[in-house]
């Protein structure tokens, strides 16, 4: 008999506003853009819910901490990139299988509250 497949629980990281140079435009390699990000880690949580163990869980605070150490450092062009480098953070930690990640860029179109991308990265991607 096959066994079904397991689902996985997720952790979400919601509305991380952070400033940094990201554009392509002159004044957008000058001046510092709010970003909002949003995560989803799917992982499996089972254990960490019995045990009641960090150790069991993934550290998210370490996950938001290596984040904003990149983007502190970062001057990227497009947020499709700064969407990757934050996936790859999150799929560093052993115990995330997958991870959506969403840029929301407030501002960069006339008309429109934000321009953003989704990811949907896994281990594989690696």
């Amino acid at each position: 008999m096959k066994e079904a497949p397991l689902l996985l629980d997720k952790i979400h990281i919601r509305n991380l506003l952070v400033r940094c140079i990201i554009g392509i435009h002159d004044e957008e390699r000058r001046d510092k853009q709010d970003v909002i990000i949003n995560i989803k880690l799917h992982v499996n949580l089972r254990k960490a819910g019995k045990t009641d163990s960090l150790e069991d869980s993934v550290d998210y605070v370490k996950i938001k901490k290596d984040i904003l150490a990149l983007i502190e450092k970062s001057s990227f062009y497009l947020i499709e990139k700064l969407a990757e480098e934050i996936a790859q953070i999150c799929l560093d930690d052993p115990k995330v299988h997958n991870v959506k990640v969403t840029v929301d860029k407030p501002g960069a179109l006339r008309f429109a509250s934000s321009a953003a991308v989704e990811i949907i990265r896994g281990k594989e991607d690696r």
